[in-house]
Order: C-alpha cells, then structure tokens, then sequence
C-alpha cells in the first residue's frame, strides 16, 4: 500500500468514494481502484465478493457519514428548525460548488447508473434516501413545533417535494454545468418553507 493503513477495507472504501465520485460505478475498473489504493486483488476479495458488493458497502458507508452529519445539524434545540433546515440545503449548494472531488453526492452520481443493474445498491440508494427524507420530515415537525415554520407544511409530503427537489436541480445542475437550478431551488425552498 501506498501508505500503512489499520483498515484495508475502509481504505478501499475512501478511495472508491473519491474515484467513483468522479467516474461513476461503471467507469471504474477494479485494477484502477485496487492500483489507486496500493492494495492486491486478493486483500479486495476478502472484505468484498464482487464489484457490486463493494458498491453497496460503498454506498452503506456514504449513508452513514451523510446521516450522521444530518443528525448533528438537525439537533433539536440547538436553532430554530427552519434555520437548521435552510443550513442544510444552503450546504448542499455549498458542496456542488465546490466541484469535483471526494465531497460529490454518490446519490446523484449512482442512482440513475446503477438502479437498472444492481438490485442490492438500488435498494441501498432507495433506503439512504429514504431515511434522509425522514430526518428532514423530523426536522420539519419540530420546526412547527417550535414556531419557526408553518403549521400548514405536511412534514412527510414537504420533505420528500423538497428532496426530490434537490436531487433533480443537482442532476441539471450537471447537465447545464451551471449552479442556477440549484438556486432557483433553495429560492423555492425558501419559499416552501416561509424562510
């Protein structure tokens, strides 16, 4: 290996992420990603059986940093839940311009490349997904808990138009390689939200 790593397989992992980020599932070769990683064909089969299997513990591991960045951010208490909600998709902004690099939403990269060929990452992509909408349905119940939002918002139905939202600014977002569907998106969130 290029450096001495406790931890192959989170090693394989984090330079899977910043590979794939920028090549997509499929535009990555396994002698590409084992060469990036220092690491021998026979260390990659004993943490993973298959490309795809790795694909999906790649994608486990993306949701579980992302979720558990979400849940420090929406900690009841901490500001209004408007506030928190509007810091939340004010960094997802913040984070497609930063450009190409490890940062890259894998949901964006991978879901339309690999919902038709991979059932088990399909079905990682649709749970992660899943549970982020749920946090932000959380977070908007307290906020009309705590006044910050409107009683009127349905927090399921809000969180999933938002989300949906996002994700499909973010997609053409790429395609005009421009930031303006993401701005016209955090401008209807404002106003969805009343923020």
């Amino acid at each position: 290996m290029k450096r001495a790593y406790d931890d192959t397989r989170q090693h394989l992992l984090d330079t899977g992420h910043r590979i794939i980020a920028g090549k997509g599932f499929y535009g990555v070769g396994l002698s590409e990603l084992l060469g990036s990683a220092g690491v021998p064909r026979g260390s990659f089969y004993h943490y993973f059986k298959s490309k795809e299997q790795f694909g999906q513990a790649l994608l486990e591991e993306y949701f579980r940093k992302y979720l558990a960045e979400v849940d420090q951010l929406f900690t009841p208490g901490e500001k209004p839940a408007a506030q928190q909600l509007m810091i939340y998709w004010k960094e997802w902004l913040r984070r497609y311009n930063e450009g190409c690099d490890e940062q890259k939403c894998l949901v964006v990269k991978l879901s339309a490349e690999v919902a038709d060929l991979s059932e088990p990452m399909r079905l990682t992509l649709r749970d992660g997904t899943q549970r982020i909408v749920e946090r932000v349905a959380r977070c908007i119940e307290l906020g009309r808990k705590d006044g910050s939002l409107p009683t009127t918002l349905d927090p399921q139905q809000t969180a999933t138009m938002l989300y949906q939202l996002w994700l499909g600014a973010s997609l053409l977002a790429k395609l005009h390689r421009s930031s303006e569907p993401m701005e016209q998106a955090l401008q209807i969130t404002r106003a969805t939200l009343g923020s």
